[in-house]
């Protein structure tokens, strides 16, 4: 089964460092082909819903594509393969154990809002 849908990110609208991130994607992504949403809009908190995330509330990146929802590094190098430029050679880190991959984002993500600071 194949979607027509774009896959969406899904990000904390609050965090510096996020929205950074969104616009580093979006000026890298040929063609338009990813969409975004923050965690905290209506729709956002639809998909994050229809996906079975809604309870545990996830406080990191989900990217929803034709295969289901991708969350923290598993979402960050799937996107990195869809951009232009040498970003597509990262998605050779998911031969790294995820328990890495994610523990370090998980480091990041504990720190954005000290290191970044956060908007409303």
């Amino acid at each position: 089964m194949t979607s027509t849908r774009s896959p969406i990110l899904l990000f904390d609208g609050q965090c510096n460092l996020c929205n950074g991130a969104v616009r580093f994607v979006a000026r890298r992504d040929p063609g338009g082909r990813i969409d975004f949403a923050s965690l905290q809009s209506s729709e956002g908190k639809a998909l994050l819903e229809r996906f079975g995330l809604a309870h545990s509330t996830p406080d990191t990146v989900v990217l929803i594509d034709d295969e289901g929802a991708h969350l923290r590094s598993d979402a960050a190098l799937r996107v990195a393969r869809q951009l232009r430029g040498a970003w597509p050679l990262l998605h050779a880190l998911v031969l790294v154990p995820q328990f890495v991959r994610d523990g370090l984002y998980d480091f990041v993500a504990r720190r954005r809002h000290v290191w970044f600071g956060s908007s409303e």
